[in-house]
């Protein structure tokens, strides 16, 4: 059984994300879902930006290093969808407990130095993907490498950015169960 930190992306905690961590209780995880928008949810990307700029990076990430800390130290599997997929990269670099990180749809910069050894890293995006343009990802599989950890990256082609989002136009059925079938056996490993 792994202890799942499960961040949410700038849409807010949608019914999405608690459909995700029920796929992974079901499958014998423990799983918290942090609310690092104080319950407010959108469904546009403008306002999804607007609510991200008005906390503040600095704050989505103390408020997620609050919930991080409010759980037992024996390690955590760090995951997230897009934004919290990015702020999960933060937490679990720096979190030398870390049992893993399950990135969907996002990735974020790393500070040089930074060491993951045999970090586990599972990252699914869409291909090509915006917001993950093939030069960052493949300069961010670089870093993380370079930094020992264990990479694996699964693209899906033709498929929006948050394609395993069912109430978002992003949407895509088959990508999205390819994509969980993977997460849950790689969740599984850790």
């Amino acid at each position: 059984m792994a202890r799942i930190l499960l961040l949410h992306s700038m849409y807010g905690l949608r019914p999405a994300v608690h459909q995700a961590a029920d796929r992974f209780r079901t499958a014998g995880h423990e799983v918290h879902v942090p609310d690092l928008y104080d319950g407010r949810v959108v469904d546009t990307p403008e306002e999804g930006i607007a609510i991200k700029e008005e906390i503040g990076r600095e704050e989505l990430l103390k408020r997620a290093v609050a919930a991080a800390a409010r759980l037992p130290a024996d390690g955590l599997v760090y995951a997230g969808f897009s934004l919290g997929a990015a702020i999960a990269q933060n937490l679990a670099l720096g979190d030398e407990r870390a049992r893993g990180l399950l990135l969907m749809h996002g990735t974020s910069d790393m500070a040089e130095g930074v060491s993951a050894d045999d970090l586990p890293v599972q990252l699914h995006v869409a291909d090509p993907d915006t917001n993950e343009p093939a030069d960052w990802l493949n300069a961010w599989y670089i870093q993380l490498r370079r930094a020992r950890a264990e990479v694996e990256v699964f693209r899906y082609p033709g498929v929006g950015h948050l394609f395993t989002d069912p109430d978002l136009p992003d949407y895509n059925a088959p990508a999205a169960e390819r994509a969980w079938a993977i997460a849950l056996d790689f969740v599984d490993t850790l």
